[in-house]
Order: structure tokens, then C-alpha cells, then sequence
């Protein structure tokens, strides 16, 4: 199963769904940030807390965050574990960029590495990671059953791999409010701050095309990772899912 490939940024674009996401990443990677914040209403931080304590559970030793974006996790993990490696792996020069500034000049510097590459030709070795997480970013997956393949590859046996992402709320009231923000605010929000005006409709119109709870559960289990659970956040908004090998 893969997401419909109508759902792209640009809809009169030749360029393919994996090259239309670079492009609106790096476009939009200078307010990012702030419009996550403004958007998610600053729920988003208490989400990659909890996926922060998962991982500093794990006690890992190496970790991959793929579609790092603008680095927030990785930093977290960096700030927050003992891990010896720490990648940050995402499409967009322009995200990294502003990762890379985050940690300029500080302790961290020499603690995280910022890559450029594709998570579905990932430029690891096989078993390479004891945990791997992807916030907000699976969605973007052009081939999602190649993309989690090249994690379950590059994952440890009895590694740990966390997924964040959005899902849509099943009970009223809460799924005519996302409705309402989603389809509305979102939009508007992204109209607003950023220069362009299509990304926050495709990140809305993705949300909402993305198979989420059992049945992305049943695609992960398909691809080969077992002890699969997920955990919806805030009434359904966004949901946690945690793996192994």
C-alpha cells in the first residue's frame, strides 16, 4: 500500500512527489518552526517529549532520525542520551541548514551529523541504528512500503522504531474540530506566514489521505517489524507508534 499519488504540494508540477517535497521544504524551512508551534497550538512539543522518553528508555547507543527537518529531535536526543551517534537524515538542504545553525558553535556540534538522503535509499549499513524515529515526515514518503523496508533494514535486531504523525479523530466533537482546523485554519495560517501558499494545503490534504492507527499497524507489520502498538495523542490529532525487529 502506498499513499494516493495525487496527493502532492504542487498540483500543475512535472516533478515527482519526492522532488516536490524538497522543494516546498526548502522554501518554507525558514518559518518552519515557528509555524509548527502557531499551528499544533504547541502540542507538538509534548508529543516529541514523549517520543524523547521512549528513546531514552531504550538507552541507545546510535540513532537515526529520519526527516529530521530543522533538528529539533535529534538535538533533544543529543542533549538527553548517551548515544556516540546521532544522524538527523532529511530531503531538504534548506531544513538542514537550519539545523545545522541550531548547534553551531555549541557542545553539540561534534555530536549530531546533519545529512542530505533519501529514506528509501538509505546510505547505511544493514543493523546500523538501535533506534531509529520519524516525526511528521512519513507521510511524505513517496513509496511508504520501500521507505519503512530501507528502516527495517538499517535497524538493529531489538531496536526500537518510533513513528509521530498525524491521524484523524474518530468522535465528535474532536473530528469536526480537526476538520474545522485541517481544512480552514491550516490553510489560512500557512497562507498568512509563509511564501508559499500550497504547502500548508498539502500538509493538510496528506494528513488526511495517510493511513493511520490498525491500518498503518498492519503495514508495518506486513514489511516485517513485530511488537507493533500505537498510541493516539489528543483526542486522535496525532498518533505515536512504536516496533521492533
Amino acid at each position: 500500500m502506498t499513499i494516493d499519488k495525487k496527493v502532492t504540494p504542487y498540483k500543475d508540477s512535472t516533478l515527482n512527489k519526492k522532488e516536490q517535497v524538497e522543494k516546498m521544504f526548502d522554501t518554507i524551512s525558514g518559518n518552519y518552526d515557528g509555524l509548527n508551534r502557531v499551528i499544533s497550538f504547541g502540542t507538538d512539543i509534548k508529543w516529541r517529549k514523549k517520543v524523547l522518553a521512549m528513546v531514552i528508555n531504550h538507552n541507545p547507543k546510535t540513532i537515526l532520525d529520519i526527516a529530521t527537518g530543522t533538528g529539533d529531535l535529534a538535538i533533544k536526543f543529543a542533549e538527553n542520551t548517551s548515544a556516540s551517534k546521532i544522524i538527523g537524515l532529511d530531503l531538504s538542504e534548506g531544513m538542514l541548514d537550519v539545523a545545522r545553525k541550531k548547534i553551531s558553535e555549541t557542545k553539540l556540534e561534534n555530536k549530531v551529523d546533519f545529512v542530505k538522503g533519501d529514506s528509501e535509499t538509505l546510505p547505511f549499513e544493514d543493523n546500523s541504528f538501535n533506534v531509529i524515529t520519524v516525526s511528521f515526515g512519513i507521510r511524505n514518503f513517496e513509496n511508504l512500503e520501500k521507505g519503512l523496508s530501507e528502516i527495517l533494514r538499517v535497524l538493529k535486531p531489538k531496536g526500537l522504531f518510533v513513528i509521530l504523525e498525524t491521524s484523524i479523530p474518530t468522535k465528535f466533537p474532536f473530528k469536526q474540530g480537526y476538520q474545522f482546523h485541517s481544512k480552514v485554519l491550516l490553510p489560512i495560517i500557512g497562507k498568512l506566514f509563509s511564501k508559499d501558499k500550497d504547502a500548508y494545503s498539502y500538509l493538510s490534504e496528506s494528513a488526511a489521505a495517510f493511513p493511520y492507527g490498525e491500518k498503518l499497524n498492519n503495514i508495518l507489520r506486513k514489511i516485517g517489524f513485530i511488537s507493533v502498538v500505537n498510541k493516539p495523542q489528543t483526542f486522535g490529532v496525532a498518533t505515536i507508534y512504536s516496533a521492533t525487529k
